[in-house]
């Protein structure tokens, strides 16, 4: 993806500073001293306080995205403080805006990095891909707002749930099932350049060439808010079904361009390439006519008890806000942190070193927001089931559940031929 890109939906938000950490590498212990109650501690630890950094979009293509991240993770630490926090220490969160820009986003970790234990949120791929080399060499464990799979096989990185190429295989899956693509038709593939965009390219081709059909592939950057020329070579080329992997805004334009020009295909994106605010643009009948939705996370309008707990406490916090996917995942992300720092501390292990092993050994987790996850291996998604979803005006965060999680058996054999 374009650093510097900005999508029709993207927003100007104000920086936010939840919890201001100095610069100063003296607010959390050196690796290795033992705290007061015995528990070995690391940057970011301190007696009474957990500090955790979030670098994230408030500015940039994929700023709804990041504040509803922001403020769930927010709702995540005021309730764990409410209830004691984690090994007798608050939670503090330190919030800097990247505006998806990776010199501000390096900028931004060279200043919170010495005193934060850890990253619940970083968003955006080629953020993370600049920083990989950094966050491992100082074992910072990080889960991105990014699915590429190559952020796989670190040790201190991880993803949640799904990788791109992942949700695409299961996109092709279901335009064969239940859409009428058959062996033989063509399908397009809108995506951007980049790792984001690159990842999903892979699974969409595999896939494709699994059931035999051909990938007609339309490069894009974050730039590009108008995909007429897109549609238009897409129409020339018979494709029968378009997937796309860009952001909302491309989305959007896509879907709107492609049925007013009586390309009425079904459409198929992941989870950056939707948000709810679509569904109050002139795009918004073609897109509930035409789009789905692949993702690791269930709808945010889900009857899961945990998710619906989430969905009611997010709306008590924050009245008038929209509940939307980034919701859920930031929170989801927030609790799986949560469970770390507390096997974290159970281990009297509270330094970087100590919390990435405690995360690397919990092997099934099941916090009820999704599908449960392994987080033993570093070089494979920690989940592999994917659920088909699709947008809904009345549902609250914009969509509805079309089909349950579950793992192909396509996607096994994707990923045993990526080892070879």
């Amino acid at each position: 993806m374009n650093t510097t890109g900005r999508t029709a939906l993207a927003t100007t938000l104000a920086v936010l500073l939840l919890a201001g950490v100095g610069c100063s590498t003296k607010a959390g212990t050196s690796d290795g001293k033992a705290a007061a109650d015995g528990v070995k501690t690391g940057p970011g630890v301190t007696d009474d306080t957990i500090a955790l950094g979030a670098l994230t979009d408030l500015s940039g293509p994929y700023a709804t995205l990041g504040k509803s991240i922001v403020q769930a993770q927010q709702m995540w630490a005021d309730e764990t403080n409410a209830s004691g926090g984690i090994c007798g220490r608050k939670i503090k969160i330190v919030v800097r805006d990247h505006g998806y820009d990776v010199q501000k986003a390096v900028a931004a970790y060279t200043e919170i990095s010495p005193n934060v234990l850890a990253l619940p949120q970083v968003i955006g791929s080629p953020v993370v891909a600049a920083l990989l080399d950094d966050i491992e060499r100082d074992r910072l464990l990080t889960f991105p707002q990014a699915w590429a799979a190559s952020l796989l096989g670190k040790d201190a990185v991880q993803v949640l749930g799904t990788t791109y190429d992942l949700d695409m295989v299961r996109a092709v899956d279901f335009l064969t099932r239940t859409q009428g693509v058959k062996k033989g038709d063509r399908i397009g593939h809108v995506y951007f350049e980049g790792d984001y965009g690159g990842n999903a390219l892979e699974g969409s081709t595999w896939a494709a060439g699994k059931a035999g059909l051909t990938i007609v592939g339309q490069k894009i950057k974050a730039t590009d808010t108008d995909l007429s020329a897109q549609v238009t070579a897409l129409r020339k080329a018979g494709v029968k079904a378009i997937l796309i992997s860009a952001g909302p805004g491309q989305t959007a334009s896509l879907v709107g361009v492609a049925a007013a020009s009586g390309l009425k295909v079904p459409v198929v994106t992941s989870a950056p390439g939707y948000a709810p605010q679509l569904l109050k643009t002139p795009a918004a009948p073609a897109l509930l006519a035409m789009l789905h939705i692949v993702t690791a996370a269930p709808p945010v309008s889900s009857d899961l008890p945990a998710v619906t707990k989430m969905v009611a406490a997010y709306q008590k916090k924050y009245p008038g806000e929209l509940v939307d996917a980034g919701t859920l995942s930031g929170y989801n992300a927030a609790e799986l942190m949560g469970l770390d720092l507390k096997a974290a501390c159970a281990a009297k292990d509270l330094s970087r070193e100590g919390l990435v092993k405690a995360h690397r050994a919990q092997k099934s987790v099941d916090n009820g927001l999704g599908t449960p996850e392994d987080f033993s291996d570093a070089s494979r998604p920690a989940g592999t089931a994917v659920y088909v979803t699709k947008p809904d005006a009345k549902a609250t965060g914009g969509t509805v559940l079309v089909e349950d999680a579950r793992t192909l058996p396509a996607e096994q054999e994707y990923l045993d031929s990526r080892k070879q």
